[in-house]
């Protein structure tokens, strides 16, 4: 029979890609650690990690074996919190990834008003651009915006109504002025951020049934699609951004929504999991949770 301790050491040790960083937060010794996977590799007859004295990497039967093993281990707590009969049945560990600007600027306030609804619960908070991938990080959700390509994850609407802005701050305005065409960007220096792998330079915006698609540029590009809006707000030039992420800087005045007759493109925002047997009671509580602030934010949004 398989043991919990050995499906618990293996999952650490894929996610920290070290058997004594996982021995550590397990609070064994390496050799018990090392004993621990043996064991289980002898159970499973395979060979699910490849050491070497400097690298330690998934084997293939390993990075699918990973999937069940954090499901398996998702079930167990799930059942303990069950037993353990508390008032909102809402603990344990929520892993939690969300793209930069959303997750510092908005998110933050947001988690901190949660926890504190659900005290027994512990998060942890993964903050980056890039598409995290939920099959081999220690991930349970990610907040996304746009639905996934992969159709083989869950997605579960959050803010299905969330479209794209144009901003800029009051001072840029002054110095250069607003635009009053969609065309009159290209005389505009043009904030952008990486999205995908790539610079989010193609713009896109409707009026009715019209619809413009405009390649844009300027003096500054960023990974981190937070340092943009910081870069916006300090003056440096015109940024287009998801609602969600302007919205707070909108209202206190330090960004002006521009061309507001024109739409920007629809930038849905998505909770994603990779099984729906990780849609846990505190994943549900947390996406109406958060469909609630979003709709709020949603409501001041200027093609409201």
């Amino acid at each position: 029979m398989l043991r919990f301790d050995d499906l618990q050491l293996f999952v650490r040790t894929a996610e920290t890609g070290s058997l004594s960083a996982a021995a550590r937060l397990l609070n064994v010794s390496p050799a018990v650690a090392s004993a621990a996977l043996k064991r289980l590799e002898q159970q499973l007859q395979v060979r699910l990690l490849a050491r070497s004295t400097r690298s330690l990497r998934l084997t293939p039967e390993g990075e699918l074996y990973l999937v069940h093993a954090r499901l398996a281990l998702q079930s167990l707590e799930e059942g303990r919190q069950q037993l353990a009969g508390s008032q909102d049945g809402i603990r344990g560990m929520l892993q939690l990834s969300a793209p930069s600007d959303l997750g510092r600027n908005t998110l933050l306030p947001w988690l901190d008003a949660f926890q504190a609804e659900h005290p027994q619960l512990h998060l942890r908070l993964l903050l980056a651009d890039r598409v995290a991938d939920l099959f081999r990080e220690p991930v349970d959700i990610a907040l996304r915006y746009g639905a996934p390509e992969d159709s083989s994850l869950v997605a579960l609407p959050v803010a299905p109504d969330n479209r794209r802005v144009l901003c800029a701050a009051p001072a840029y305005l002054a110095r250069h002025g607003a635009p009053q065409s969609v065309d009159d960007l290209r005389q505009h220096n043009c904030l952008l951020y990486m999205l995908h792998g790539r610079v989010h330079d193609r713009w896109r915006f409707q009026s009715g049934k019209r619809e413009m698609l405009l390649t844009v540029a300027g003096n500054r590009v960023s990974d981190d699609a937070d340092v943009t809006r910081r870069w916006a707000v300090a003056g440096q030039g015109v940024v287009y951004k998801s609602w969600l992420d302007v919205a707070d800087d909108v209202r206190e005045g330090r960004l002006q929504v521009l061309l507001p007759d024109w739409q920007g493109e629809p930038t849905p925002l998505y909770l994603v999991c990779a099984h729906r047997a990780q849609l846990s009671k505190a994943v549900h509580l947390l996406r109406e949770f958060l469909q609630r602030r979003c709709q709020r934010l949603l409501e001041a949004a200027p093609w409201r």
